[in-house]
């Protein structure tokens, strides 16, 4: 299979699909792999390193868009990449489509097969190409917020660690997943006093368990939710319903009972931010003021950290996008019905319901579309 990687466009993104020993991978197994020139230079990942494992380096994106039969990426394709998109051509990112109608009529009009990083599953019903970017996020999530509560960032001024003689910031973070773990370990490392809210009692159990009294555990409702946000210095949402909108669980009103000065960082934005004043920044401009409270809503957070990110997220694709090569799309995702569950659109149908949903789309079931 011929494989095309181009450069990421998306504001200051820096990451990129492949790493040179991905392409040494791919190349092994037969196939031919093209990468747009510069793609991976700003992190270190030099053009002749790509040469050296096997690929070919292209000059224009416009180049591998209409010669690939599989594009590998990092983030959803934007509009004019959306548009250079072929009829059956294989798309392998991250796209979420429930908040972005406009991206999502885009494949559609394209005819091409989109598969989407966030909705692969594992047999423990995790999402492993998710996760490491979830991990990446939710530790960003702490160093994010707790820039932001410097007074000369617009925050109130509060070291989260406190000092001798001063009490630490109060951190509260709603979700107890994969983000959510990562934001409550980075916290209590950096000595704040923590509470994690969740809807799942085995989750808090399980974290009880693990972090005994260091991190304070509570199920999560509206009445807890605004009686540990209104107290709190710092709040991170990490919440997910698998490609689905965020639940907004914050609303205006309960933002005017909070302390000025406080942060909110919304982990959720890629899928439309589970707060109601949440709308998506980028790390050029990361964050805003809305009733006093410092918003940090960056949609692309991991793209901070992006030579980390780069690897921690290829680790996890790399098998995947063997086995579309190796196999063909139709045949790896009859094989692998976790892999099948990342089909969202395919030839003008969407094969996820969740977006369908969302989105006001008919749905139709992956094993139908790719028969």
């Amino acid at each position: 299979m011929l494989i095309g990687i181009p450069k990421e466009i998306k504001n200051n993104e820096y990451r990129v699909g492949i790493t040179p020993a991905g392409v040494r991978e791919l190349v092994s197994h037969g196939h031919s792999v093209i990468v747009q020139r510069d793609a991976g230079t700003a992190i270190g990942l030099l053009n002749h390193q790509y040469e050296a494992a096997g690929a070919t380096l292209i000059d224009t994106p416009q180049e591998i868009f209409a010669t690939a039969e599989m594009i590998i990426k990092v983030k959803e394709p934007q509009p004019n990449e959306c548009k250079m998109l072929r009829s059956g051509q294989l798309l392998f990112t991250y796209l979420h489509l429930a908040p972005d109608p406009e991206q999502t009529r885009l494949l559609i009009e394209s005819n091409c097969i989109a598969i989407a990083y966030e909705t692969v599953t594992d047999a423990q019903g995790g999402l492993p190409l998710l996760a490491p970017m979830s991990e990446v996020a939710g530790r960003m999530s702490v160093q994010a917020g707790a820039h932001a509560l410097e007074k000369a960032q617009g925050g109130m001024g509060v070291l989260l660690g406190g000092v001798p003689g001063v009490a630490p910031a109060k951190v509260t973070v709603i979700g107890g997943g994969v983000v959510g773990i990562n934001a409550a370990r980075m916290a209590m490392g950096l000595g704040a006093d923590v509470t994690i809210l969740d809807r799942s009692l085995p989750r808090l159990k399980m974290l009880d368990e693990q972090y005994g009294p260091r991190l304070k555990t509570l199920y999560s409702s509206v009445e807890s939710i605004e009686h540990e946000v209104i107290q709190s210095d710092l709040v991170i949402g990490a919440v997910l319903i698998p490609g689905a909108a965020a639940p907004k669980l914050l609303n205006r009103e309960m933002l005017k009972k909070m302390k000025n000065g406080a942060v909110l960082v919304d982990v959720a934005i890629d899928q439309g931010g589970c707060f109601e004043t949440s709308h998506a920044t980028t790390h050029q401009h990361p964050t805003y003021e809305v009733e006093g409270i410092i918003h940090y809503c960056v949609a692309n957070m991991p793209g901070g950290v992006a030579r980390t990110a780069t690897f921690a997220l290829t680790n996890a694709t790399l098998p995947f996008a063997l086995a579309l090569a190796n196999k063909g799309y139709k045949q790896a995702l009859l094989d692998d019905p976790h892999l099948r569950n990342g089909l969202n659109v395919h030839r003008g149908n969407i094969t996820y319901e969740a977006v369908a949903t969302a989105l006001e789309y008919d749905y139709v079931r992956p094993e139908q579309a790719i028969s």
